[in-house]
């Protein structure tokens, strides 16, 4: 009987892997859960980076804003931006995607309405399907800001007249409608809009595109649209109040930290957002991170979490996009030395590390959900035990307004992004394009990872400190903010400079 049992427990343990990998190919991509906790990979870089050192010199270089560059933005207007006498309709337009994505439909819906002569209804945004926010642009942004500071260039209304109240989201979910204009190719050109859609406003006074992201070209626009653009995007578009007030209580306290032992009082919001910041005030960095479970699977890299990770996100990869992620074809190297794998939190704190912050750095932490949560971020922290984020900033009565609601979130942590000494994006985004864009137009100091670069030195196990550091300082010179002019198709929200910008 024992020879038996045993016998019949051997087998069991041999299969068990296998029903394990059956459980998880059947399991729904919502609930899986990491089963092993992330090996971290570069425990040998770390450990050096624990004992790193950095010089009052490399401190100064490193903290130094960065130095005119004989640009400016552009203010003044052009004599084609104004109202026109009679509106030739009402245009609608819907916007999905993440707050920086529909930021960009916003400028883009300004200039479509500029085109046609048309009055602008304030768009309307999405239900996220990923974070299921319903916030609404009011939610958002100061809309009584955002129309006085467009009045003379575009004609703006909060909402449609009676006789137009029909022509809502769900009148166009239902059948197809001809005021809908649902044909407007990836990146138009402005005589499309002339062509296509004022035919439709001329018969029924109002159009409604959707979908509209990048369905307007960034290449061939007369000046002054281009302008209008830059307009929209570097001052029409404020946040609401109280995330306003929220950021600034925020960079407060990250630049006047609290000593130790003080309580922090139930005012302290109202107190602290009328403070006028110390001579002398310390600095501190933002730290965008964004690696999402969407963005791990969608890279089809390896993380380190074993092959209960790999499966689960292979099962999640196939569920949410089907076969469309080629990355998948390539190995866990190829993509890395091609740059393609987000950094994982470990990685981006050996990049800050190499770059000269030290644990004396305030580091603020940007970021939605983090995949594989505090297990992954811990090798963050045990780098930079200063930093901190909207939770350990602000307490819950303060982010009540915010609290759920990604779209609000991510705005706080825009507004604070730009106040801050040194913007980092872990890697390539919408939140990415347009903090830079921000930044640079503002000759703001960022640092945006040479990814094809770190993908290599980190595939180098042979690497010690001395010359890990060397490489990353040398690959990262150029990429701190240094102005780069809009190529062809480019985005200006990234690149804004020559069309916002003029040379001083």
């Amino acid at each position: 009987m024992r020879m038996r049992g045993g016998a019949i427990a051997g087998v069991f343990m041999l299969l068990l892997p296998i029903f394990c990998a059956n459980l998880l190919s059947h399991a729904s991509p919502t609930i899986v859960k990491d089963l092993n906790a992330p090996k971290f990979r570069h425990s040998r870089l770390a450990k050096s980076a624990l004992q790193r050192q950095t010089s009052n010199e490399e401190q100064s270089e490193l903290w130094t804003p960065l130095a005119h560059q004989g640009w400016k933005p552009c203010t003044e207007s052009d004599a084609a931006s104004t109202v026109p006498e009679k509106s030739e309709g009402y245009v609608q337009v819907f916007l999905d995607g993440g707050l920086n994505q529909q930021r960009m439909g916003i400028c883009d819906a300004v200039v479509v309405a500029k085109i046609l002569n048309a009055t602008l209804v304030i768009p309307q945004l999405e239900v996220n399907p990923v974070w299921q926010d319903s916030s609404s642009f009011m939610d958002i942004f100061d809309v009584d800001h955002f129309i006085n500071v467009l009045k003379d260039d575009v004609s703006i209304v909060k909402e449609l007249p009676d006789e137009f109240s029909w022509s809502t989201r769900e009148y166009y979910g239902t059948a197809i409608r001809p005021t809908r204009i649902k044909t407007a190719p990836v990146h138009a050109s402005a005589n499309w809009y002339l062509e296509n859609v004022s035919p439709v406003l001329q018969s029924y006074g109002i159009a409604a595109i959707a979908p509209f992201s990048h369905r307007l070209t960034f290449d061939n626009m007369p000046k002054y649209l281009q302008h209008l653009r830059c307009k929209v995007n570097f001052q029409a578009l404020a946040f609401v109040p109280h995330i306003r007030h929220l950021g600034d209580a925020l960079i407060n306290r990250l630049r006047n930290p609290p000593r130790e032992g003080n309580m922090v009082s139930n005012n302290y919001l109202r107190e602290v957002t009328d403070l006028k910041p110390k001579q002398g005030a310390g600095k501190f960095a933002v730290l965008h991170l964004r690696f999402d479970k969407d963005m791990a699977a969608h890279s089809a890299c390896d993380f380190g979490g074993g092959k209960a990770e790999n499966l689960a996100l292979a099962k999640y990869r196939q569920v949410i996009w089907g076969g469309r992620v080629i990355n998948s074809q390539f190995t866990d190297e190829e993509l890395r030395s091609q740059g393609r794998c987000p950094l994982t939190p470990e990685e981006v704190g050996l990049l800050l590390a190499a770059l000269g912050f030290d644990n004396s750095t305030r580091l603020y932490l940007a970021s939605h959900k983090v995949y594989g949560g505090e297990r992954r971020i811990s090798a963050l922290r045990n780098l930079f035990p200063l930093m901190e984020d909207k939770k350990s900033l602000a307490s819950s009565e303060e982010r009540a307004l915010i609290k759920g609601k990604a779209s609000l979130l991510a705005a706080v942590d825009y507004y604070v992004g730009m106040h801050s000494d040194i913007f980092v994006s872990a890697s390539p985004g919408n939140m990415h394009n347009a903090m830079v864009g921000h930044r640079t137009y503002n000759n703001m100091k960022i640092i945006r990872p040479n990814m094809a670069l770190l993908g290599q030195v980190f595939l180098n196990k042979t690497l010690n400190w001395p010359e890990f550091q060397e490489s990353v300082v040398e690959g990262h010179k150029n990429r701190q903010g240094q102005i780069r002019l809009r190529k062809a198709k480019q985005s200006l929200y990234t690149y804004p400079a020559p069309d916002c910008m003029c040379q001083a």
